[in-house]
C-alpha cells in the first residue's frame, strides 16, 4: 500500500495506519537459530565507491566500516534485570522477515558505498545486488514534485494558481471549502490542499486497472474513495496521496506527455538515474525487480502490485539512484549544481509550507538541521531516504518487505553512529522487537518500566503502544493485539485514536458489536475522525 511511513523523530509522526506495522510470528526456537547465524553479508554484492558508474573494490578503511555496521545494528538495553538485545544485520532481517535489503551510504556529497543483502524473494537463491529494482512507494512523490517544479521554472505551471485553470481532463470539484481558498500546486505538493485519500493499496497484477479520472472520482475499478476537498485549502497539513495524483494529472495535461516519459525527460535522465522508471508495470525491467513480501513472510501475489497512481507510488528504482537524486537536491540547495532545479527553487522545496509540515515534496527534520527526506511503502516493499544538505551525508535504503522500514531504521542509526554524524534519531524502545523476541507480556512490562522511569516521551508513548498493537494485529496475533489496544485505552481514555484502533482489532476478528461500540466512542471524542466514520458505516451496513 502506498503510504508515507515516517520513522520516529525523523520526518513527522506515524499515522494510524495498520499497513505500516511489523509482523510478529517468530518462535523462540527460530530466534535461537537466528542468533546463531554467522556474518550478515553472505551473498551480498558491493559497489563502492559510486562517484561514477565504476565497480571498484571498497578501500580497506571503508570495508572495515561496512563490516562494523553489519556486525551490530541493534544493542538495546533491557533494564537491570534483563540482558540487552543485540542483533547483527542478517539477524535483524531474518527476525523481521525481510528477504532482501539494498543500501547506499552518502558521505560528503558522494556515494561512499552501495551494497545488497539477502535475496530477491523468499526461498530464492538470487542475491540482491546494487542493480536490483525495488518499489519506492511514497519516495515517488519528491521525485515527481521535482518534475513539477521544472515545469514551474519553465512557466508552464504556477505554484499558487488554482489548478483548475490548467487541468483539462478533470477538475477539482468545487464545494463550500473552496469558495475562497483554492487547490494549488504548492498545496498539492505540501499536503495542505485539504484533499482526502491518504494512500493507495495498488492493484493485483490480475485486476483491471482504472484510469486516473476513475481514481480521482472513486469509480470502479478504482479501489479507493473519491478524492475531494474536505477542509479549507492552506489551513493545515494532512497527508494526501490523492492530492499528488491530481498533481500527476496536472503535469500530463499541461505537457501532453505520458507520465513515465515526462519524468525521464525532466528528472531521471538529467540526474543519471538510469535504473529508474515510473512504468507500471515495468515490463522491460521485470527480470531485475525484487518480489514483494508481506509482514508474515508470504509473497505478494504476482510479485508486486501495480500503481497507476504513479506520482504518488509508482517509482521503480535502486538506492544508488535515490542517492544520486538526494545528492543533486543537496548540491542545488548549496548552489553547486543545477542539473534539474535552481537553488532558489530548491530552497522553496525544502521550506515547510505550514508549521511542522513538509516542504514541496520533501519532509524536513526540525531536530536535525539540514536533513530532508521521505519514506515509502508499496505492497510488500518499504524504503527510506534521508539526506543532509548542510553536511552532504545521507542514506537510501530499500527492502522487499512490509517490515523493511524497521530494519532500515536500525541501519540508519548504525550508519550515523559509525560515520559520527550529528544525527538525533530519537529513543529506540522497540516494543515490537521485544515482543517478537521475548513475547507480548515482556514488551508490555518493558513499556510500563519505561513509562514509570520517565524514559518514554509523553507525546509518543501512546503511539508506540499503538504501533505495537498493529504489529500483533497484522502479524497473526489478534488476541494479543486486542490486549495491547485495551491497555492503550486504559492508559489514554481521552484519545479518540486508541478507541479507533481497538475498534479495528475487533472488526478484524469479527466482533462487530464491540467494534461498533469502540468506533462510536472514537467519534464521540473526535467527530472529525473520517476513518472511524467510514468503518462504522461499513459495520452498520453489515448488521
Amino acid at each position: 500500500m502506498d503510504v508515507n511511513i515516517l520513522m520516529p523523530k525523523t520526518f513527522c509522526s506515524i499515522s494510524n495506519l495498520a499497513t505500516f506495522t511489523l509482523q510478529r510470528r517468530i518462535l523462540l526456537a527460530l530466534i535461537v537459530l537466528v542468533l546463531a547465524c554467522g556474518a550478515p553479508n553472505a551473498g551480498a554484492q558491493t559497489n563502492p565507491p559510486a562517484r561514477g558508474a565504476g565497480n571498484g573494490a571498497a578501500s580497506s578503511g571503508q570495508e572495515a566500516r561496512i563490516q562494523r555496521i553489519e556486525a551490530l545494528v541493534l544493542d538495546l538495553p533491557m533494564g537491570e534485570k534483563e540482558p540487552p538485545l543485540r542483533l547483527n544485520l542478517a539477524q535483524a532481517m531474518q527476525v523481521y522477515n525481510v528477504p532482501g535489503l539494498s543500501v547506499a551510504v552518502i558521505d560528503n556529497y558522494q556515494i561512499a558505498w552501495a551494497k545488497g543483502y539477502g535475496v530477491t524473494e523468499t526461498g530464492s537463491t538470487t542475491p540482491v545486488g546494487t542493480g536490483t529494482l525495488f518499489q519506492a512507494g511514497s519516495i515517488s512523490k519528491p521525485v515527481a514534485a521535482t518534475a513539477a517544479l521544472t515545469l514551474v521554472e519553465k512557466g508552464k505551471l504556477s505554484l499558487d494558481e488554482d489548478v483548475n485553470q490548467k487541468l483539462k481532463t478533470w477538475k477539482v470539484p468545487e464545494n463550500e471549502f473552496t469558495k475562497e481558498q483554492k487547490v494549488t500546486l504548492r498545496r498539492l505538493m505540501s499536503h495542505t490542499a485539504g484533499l482526502t485519500v491518504h494512500g493507495f493499496p495498488g492493484y493485483d497484477v490480475d485486476a483491471p486497472l482504472p484510469t486516473i479520472v476513475e481514481i480521482l472520482n472513486g469509480e470502479k475499478p478504482a479501489n479507493t474513495d473519491p478524492i475531494r476537498v474536505d477542509f479549507v485549502p492552506g489551513t493545515k497539513f494532512r497527508y494526501s496521496g490523492g492530492g499528488v495524483t491530481i498533481e500527476q494529472l496536472l503535469m500530463i495535461d499541461v505537457t501532453g506527455k505520458a507520465f513515465p516519459a515526462l519524468l525521464r525527460e525532466t528528472v531521471l535522465d538529467k540526474i543519471g538515474m538510469t535504473a529508474s522508471s515510473y512504468e507500471q508495470p515495468p515490463p522491460a525491467r521485470a527480470a531485475l525487480t525484487a518480489d514483494g513480501t508481506y509482514q508474515d513472510g508470504k509473497p505478494v501475489h504476482g510479485r508486486w502490485h501495480i500503481y497507476p497512481e504513479m506520482a504518488a507510488a509508482g517509482l521503480w528504482t535502486t538506492p544508488t539512484d535515490l542517492a544520486k537524486f538526494a545528492i543533486e537536491i543537496a548540491k542545488s540547495k548549496n548552489g553547486k549544481s543545477n542539473k534539474v532545479l535552481s537553488q532558489q527553487t530548491v530552497e522553496e522545496m525544502l521550506t515547510p509550507v505550514v508549521p511542522q509540515g513538509p516542504g514541496l515534496g520533501f519532509f524536513v527534520d526540525e531536530k536535525n538541521p539540514g536533513v530532508f527526506g521521505h519514506n515509502g511503502a508499496d505492497e510488500g516493499f518499504q524504503a527510506l531516504l534521508s539526506m543532509n544538505w548542510q553536511t552532504g551525508n545521507g542514506v537510501a535504503i530499500m527492502a522487499n518487505s512490509d517490515n523493511g522500514i524497521a530494519v532500515a531504521d536500525l541501519v540508519l542509526r548504525t550508519v550515523a553512529k559509525e560515520y559520527k554524524w550529528d544525527y538525533k534519531a530519537g529513543d529506540l524502545h522497540a516494543l515490537a522487537l521485544i515482543g517478537k523476541l521475548r513475547g507480548t507480556q515482556a514488551a508490555l512490562d518493558r513499556y510500563a518500566e519505561l513509562k514509570k522511569s520517565g524514559a518514554l516521551d509523553p507525546e509518543t508513548a501512546e503511539g508506540e503502544l499503538n504501533q505495537f498493537g498493529y504489529t500483533l494485529l497484522y502479524g497473526g496475533h489478534e488476541q494479543d493485539a486486542i490486549a495491547v489496544f485495551q491497555r492503550n485505552v486504559q492508559e489514554y481514555p481521552q484519545s479518540s485514536n486508541v478507541y479507533d484502533s481497538l475498534g479495528e482489532a475487533y472488526m478484524k476478528t469479527g466482533q462487530k458489536e464491540l467494534a461498533i461500540k469502540n468506533y462510536e466512542k472514537s467519534l464521540e471524542l473526535n467527530p472529525k475522525n473520517e476513518n472511524g466514520k467510514a468503518r462504522l458505516k461499513k459495520l452498520q451496513e453489515m448488521k
